[in-house]
């Protein structure tokens, strides 16, 4: 695996566009070439400005928004309607705006019971239409190093086995949630972490750092690495893709990169 690129921009408007433009270039190529790709998405304050210049940009793209399959890294076990589901905010932020139809959610807490119903259930969503690889996915970072709702110490790190797992008692609330697991979010051409602010300096330094443990901070076990080597042959992938992982980018804004 190459050493990730650190891209840094001067603040978090500039970080924004420049991550919109990259994704949305990124489809374009991709749908030229005939493919249908598939993305993950994040949730946090930066995502959300991301996902806002996309509605801004998409324009100025040939990006046919039917033509993108949606996922995210995980979301909060809460009602439809909640202003805290991931779902909600992108899609009101661009994927409504932008006409994007083939949007995998999460199964909330009106649709089933638990949150062990709704990994299951999104898990079965993502065999049967997921391709095996995420074309991007962008992954946030917490203050903690955790990504998704991979959070330090915590049993799911370890899983090996399942595409995606429940999560109770976050120290972030809400408390329940889906995450997919690193065997899964590992399965991606391109990784995309976005952090702004310098409350994330000491997390990034972390995580980039030569030396620490995943269990400390979350963000060093996504290492794209390739898909077999991610534990695909006990099932945990999303298809029949080869999982390649070629590239880690760091989008930083200055403050979040004060620690490099």
């Amino acid at each position: 695996m190459s050493a990730p690129r650190i891209e840094v921009h001067p603040d978090p408007a500039t970080l924004a566009t420049a991550v919109a433009g990259a994704l949305l270039s990124r489809l374009a190529d991709l749908q030229a070439d005939g493919g249908v790709p598939q993305i993950g998405l994040t949730g946090g304050t930066i995502a959300d400005a991301v996902h806002r210049e996309v509605a801004r940009l998409t324009p100025s793209f040939d990006v046919d928004w039917t033509r993108v399959v949606v996922w995210f890294g995980d979301e909060r076990f809460v009602a439809a309607d909640s202003p805290d589901r991931n779902a909600g905010q992108a899609r009101a932020a661009f994927l409504d705006a932008v006409g994007a139809t083939r949007v995998h959610e999460v199964p909330s807490a009106d649709d089933v019971a638990s949150a062990e119903e709704a990994a299951d259930a999104y898990a079965a969503t993502m065999r049967e239409h997921g391709t095996g690889e995420f074309a991007v996915l962008m992954l946030g970072i917490g203050p903690d190093g955790h990504v998704a709702s991979l959070f330090p110490g915590h049993p799911a790190l370890e899983v090996d086995d399942r595409i995606a797992v429940a999560v109770h008692d976050s120290p972030k609330p809400p408390p329940d949630r889906v995450t997919l697991t690193f065997p899964c979010l590992n399965r991606s051409a391109a990784v995309w972490f976005l952090a702004s602010g310098d409350g994330k300096a000491e997390a990034v330094a972390r995580a980039l750092a030569a030396d620490g443990s995943v269990a400390a901070t979350p963000a060093r076990g996504m290492t794209a690495e390739p898909a077999q080597a991610a534990g695909t042959s006990t099932g945990t992938g999303t298809g029949t893709g080869t999982g390649t992982g070629t590239e880690i980018t760091w989008f930083l804004d200055a403050p979040a990169a004060a620690h490099l």
